[in-house]
């Protein structure tokens, strides 16, 4: 091949790309039994550690624009996991709020982490490694980010 950087084999970004579609895909059963998708998931987790956020600092934890999660928070509103209201202070703003529903899957999902990283380290992955691979996938993203910011 005349250019060794772009085979497949030489790229960065499709290992990161594998590992997120495997991984989520191992999350399917926990999140299944819970009746929520991945990405509801990761909605579900910014607001149990903060409830009652702005639609914009959801998107933008999630790194992702308002029309993208939009329809998701209108699907989770439908299922009664969320509720959506215009802020009293600023109208242009929607506040994000966990119903009762919402907060009950919290303790569904408490073990779900556990249950992964266990899948993952029955393999030739150790704990360690996994918590350095977060921290080199974080500082990645930081640094991502930056240069769109």
């Amino acid at each position: 091949m005349a250019y060794e950087q772009l085979k497949l084999a030489n790229q960065l970004c499709f290992p990161v790309y594998a590992a997120s579609r495997l991984i989520t895909r191992e999350y399917q059963p926990f999140l299944d039994k819970l009746g929520i998708t991945y990405p509801q998931y990761l909605v579900l987790m910014i607001l149990w550690e903060k409830d009652g956020l702005p639609v914009n600092d959801i998107a933008k934890k999630l790194i992702l624009n308002t029309n993208t999660i939009t329809p998701l928070l209108k699907r989770m509103e439908k299922d009664g996991i969320i509720r959506r209201k215009r802020s009293g202070e600023d109208e242009r703003k929607v506040i994000v709020q966990l119903t009762g529903k919402g907060r009950e899957l919290q303790e569904e999902a408490a073990l779900i982490p556990e249950q992964l990283a266990a899948r993952l380290i029955e393999g030739e992955l150790m704990i360690d490694d996994l918590v350095r691979l977060k921290g080199m996938l974080d500082s990645m993203i930081r640094s991502l980010s930056k240069q769109t910011d």
